[in-house]
């Protein structure tokens, strides 16, 4: 299900939509809150979004069709970071199956 959001004139919502509505959260945050957020932009978010369906083990070719891309090595080899600490357990699970 594709969910398109519109703005106030009912027009569908382009990145530079979200690109301001995000700079506006985050400014009004850091007014009131010590601790402050770092700017974070909607391609930040797919970035995250990407990593993180790819580190619960979703599979990459379903990955590659939510994310929109034509080719996987673009969803394997831009979208998605190592998470050191995913690797950790992958070696620790191997170790237990060759022990």
């Amino acid at each position: 299900m594709f969910i398109q959001y519109l703005d106030k004139n009912e027009m569908p919502m382009v990145a530079l939509h979200w690109e301001k509505y995000f700079q506006h959260i985050v400014e009004k945050y850091n007014k009131i809150y010590k601790v402050q957020m770092p700017k974070i932009t909607p391609h930040v978010c797919r970035h995250t979004y990407c990593s993180h369906c790819a580190s619960s083990g979703m599979n990459p070719k379903h990955l590659q069709y939510l994310m929109g891309h034509s080719d996987i090595s673009v969803t394997l080899n831009t979208y998605t970071y190592v998470d050191f600490d995913n690797v950790k357990k992958e070696v620790k699970s191997l170790e237990k199956a060759v022990l």
